[in-house]
């Protein structure tokens, strides 16, 4: 069987290999009427093109590369899906690396794309981060880099973000309008600008309505659950035990539920708990669980879309802009009064 290559599909339309080629690339100077007919038959004979091979002489892999954290994450999973989609749609083939909050991780696959193995990179950086000279360093190669979320300060590109000190207040906020006075704020980075906001927006929201704050309400916990679950058990079983918990990720609320199940404390009654978390099955906790929802997969598509801009003008440092999409807070039973 003749393989299903350029040649082929140039054959079948009686067109000329550089048209069918310059369709496929979605580019201006084809009519939609062709590209219409040559996207019908390449999807039809399921043509898949060589990304390496076709574009050996613009010497572009047409592949990016996601650095994150974790996929475990339900923020990062919508993420991707909001990257793939512009990727795609941009014939692009998408790496996904994960540093599993491991900083020695993060510099090993920053220093592997120095290689060019890719076209431009997005990434969230690790929650252990707190030297990034392997991010300038992979910065100065000339490789685009756009941030998402976990963004960082040392070099200058674009970062989309969402409004992590807003929704800081708003959570606290949320709990104090619903008769909490000792609040909890969970954190498990000291390091990262998104935890460092929250937290901002925690202390403002309690000094807006003459909270003092307690510092040995802030507490710092772990990724992982292991080292975690003493911190928030001792939290949780001591005299002055909070009655509102804001947690600065679903994974320390998520944590904080099974420690209230097996202490008997009662959620909202004795505790109240609100969290960052783009979990699905949030509304399907026992209780069910009010969150600060982040556009994670929005925020995706507009990193990829940046860095696609970037891409196309050739300029990595063309775009240096901050977007921020705004988060929603979801009232659920976790807060009732």
């Amino acid at each position: 069987m003749e393989p299903v290559n350029l040649k082929r599909l140039a054959k079948e339309l009686n067109l000329a290999i550089s048209t069918v080629s310059r369709a496929l690339r979605d580019s201006y100077d084809i009519s939609p009427e062709t590209k219409k007919r040559v996207f019908e038959l390449a999807q039809k004979l399921n043509y898949e093109p060589n990304p390496y091979a076709s574009s050996l002489r613009k010497q572009k892999s047409r592949t990016i590369a996601v650095v994150i954290p974790e996929v475990a994450n339900n923020f990062f999973s919508l993420a991707i899906n909001g990257i793939e989609s512009i990727a795609q749609e941009k014939g692009y083939h998408v790496l996904i690396y994960l540093t599993h909050e491991d900083y020695q991780k993060e510099v090993s696959i920053t220093r592997h794309l120095q290689s060019g193995r890719v076209d431009g990179i997005l990434m969230s950086v690790s929650a252990t981060t707190e030297d990034s000279s392997h991010i300038v360093e992979l910065h100065n190669k000339g490789i685009p880099i756009i941030f998402f979320d976990r963004i960082c300060d040392a070099i200058d590109t674009s970062r989309i973000t969402t409004d992590d000190y807003d929704s800081g207040f708003k959570a606290t906020e949320h709990l104090i309008q619903n008769g909490c006075k000792h609040i909890a704020y969970l954190s498990f980075s000291q390091h990262l600008s998104i935890t460092n906001k929250r937290m901002r927006g925690y202390l403002e929201a309690l000094e807006h309505y003459d909270i003092k704050p307690d510092r040995k309400l802030i507490i710092q916990c772990s990724n992982d659950n292991v080292l975690s679950y003493p911190v928030l058990r001792k939290l949780l079983s001591g005299k002055k035990r909070p009655d509102g918990i804001f947690a600065s990720v679903e994974k320390l609320a998520i944590a904080s539920y099974h420690i209230c199940e097996e202490l008997k404390i009662r959620i909202p009654q004795d505790v109240k708990i609100i969290s960052f978390s783009n979990l699905e099955t949030a509304s399907l906790l026992n209780p069910s669980m009010t969150t600060i929802t982040q556009p994670a997969f929005d925020i995706g598509k507009k990193a990829a879309s940046v860095l696609f801009r970037m891409l196309e003008k050739n300029k990595p440092g063309y775009l240096t802009e901050t977007i921020v999409l705004n988060s929603s807070l979801i009232p659920r039973n976790s807060t009732k009064v």
